[in-house]
């Protein structure tokens, strides 16, 4: 694929939804509150491949205390903008959470099944707690209810990419959050 140009991507985006200093500011405020909960706790903080890798930097950079990371490869979308429902483990933990605080740092926060089923099998696992910290919601998106303890942005139905959230492997590497415009991914200039 020919390398895309920066006038190329803003070509295809709507308009920024969330800005590099918002997501920043945002990520400070909560480490800095985790890190008070988590004090002597040596939390594990989990991230779901790809799309929460950037926060999950962001974020263990921002903590105060040590922690430890790891990640998880798992699947509800195929290559369109809709969630399949079916969630498949690509890839698994390699640090065994029995006993462990898990902190799981999430990038969006969609229909929420794959993080409460994620929640669930953390908690099944043994973990002492498991708490979450989401950069983003989507509510009116929301089909289970997840408990999340850090919040983030409460953002509109609209399909956005960057930091970490991407459309067909694209766009990940944006520093702030932009709604694409529809006819990328409704067929047009992709």
């Amino acid at each position: 694929m020919e390398r895309m140009r920066i006038a190329d991507v803003q070509d295809m985006i709507d308009h920024e939804l969330v800005s590099k200093a918002q997501i920043a500011a945002k990520i400070e405020e909560a480490a800095e509150q985790a890190s008070k909960d988590y004090a002597g706790k040596a939390p594990l903080l989990v991230a779901v491949l790809k799309g929460a890798v950037n926060t999950l930097a962001a974020f263990s950079q921002a903590m105060s205390i040590p922690v430890e990371m790891d990640f998880m490869s798992l699947s509800s979308y195929g290559s369109g903008t809709e969630s399949s429902g079916t969630i498949t483990i690509r890839q698994d933990l390699s640090t065994d959470v029995r006993g462990r605080h898990v902190l799981i740092v999430e990038d969006i926060i969609d229909s929420g099944r794959t993080l409460a089923w994620l929640a669930e099998e953390l908690k099944r696992r043994g973990a002492a707690s498991v708490e979450i910290f989401a950069l983003l919601e989507k509510p009116s998106r929301h089909e289970v209810d997840v408990d999340v303890k850090y919040h983030g942005y409460v953002i509109p139905d609209e399909f956005v990419v960057g930091f970490g959230l991407d459309y067909d492997e694209r766009f990940r590497n944006l520093d702030s959050i932009a709604v694409l415009k529809p006819s990328v991914y409704q067929g047009g200039q992709a």
